[in-house]
């Protein structure tokens, strides 16, 4: 007689039950990702990328000048789209982390203060996503070696 032997399947790869909790939370991070990822884009980067003049007022008064502008611009263009890819969205949420504590510091020195506050509002659900998201960053990882 045969013996029959069931596929040895280890917790590792079987899916953890989602609670409806975890569910609501997932769905509310995601809202909170289309939403960053639609400010930078549209209310943050849009405006550089075009130079629209209170852009282009801003960067030289920092002493910056349409390079920066452009490079700043493109840099939350990038970080806006990385927050709505899956293997992104934990860089994405660093890298735009990072804009944000240069924003904030330059509004301080340069602007004195003016609106210093935002760039702190903003790098709370930052680094949430980006810790949050952190199981992606070993995908990521393993997609840059492969092409490498």
């Amino acid at each position: 007689m045969p013996e029959h032997t069931a596929p040895v399947v280890s917790a590792a790869s079987v899916p953890a039950p989602v609670s409806a909790r975890g569910r609501w939370a997932g769905i509310a991070l995601r809202t909170v990702q289309v939403v960053l990822a639609l400010f930078f884009a549209l209310a943050s980067a849009l405006p550089k990328l075009i130079a629209h003049a209170s852009a282009v007022e801003s960067f030289d008064d920092m002493g910056w000048g349409s390079a920066g502008m452009y490079i700043i611009g493109a840099l939350e263009l990038a970080g806006a789209i990385g927050l709505l890819v899956p293997v992104l969205q934990s860089a994405a949420a660093v890298g735009l982390s990072a804009l944000m504590v240069g924003a904030c510091v330059v509004q301080i020195v340069v602007f004195d203060g003016q609106y210093a506050v935002t760039p702190v509002i903003l790098l709370v659900p930052l680094v949430l996503i980006a810790r949050v998201r952190r199981e992606h960053n070993a995908e990521l990882l393993r997609l840059v070696r492969r092409q490498g």
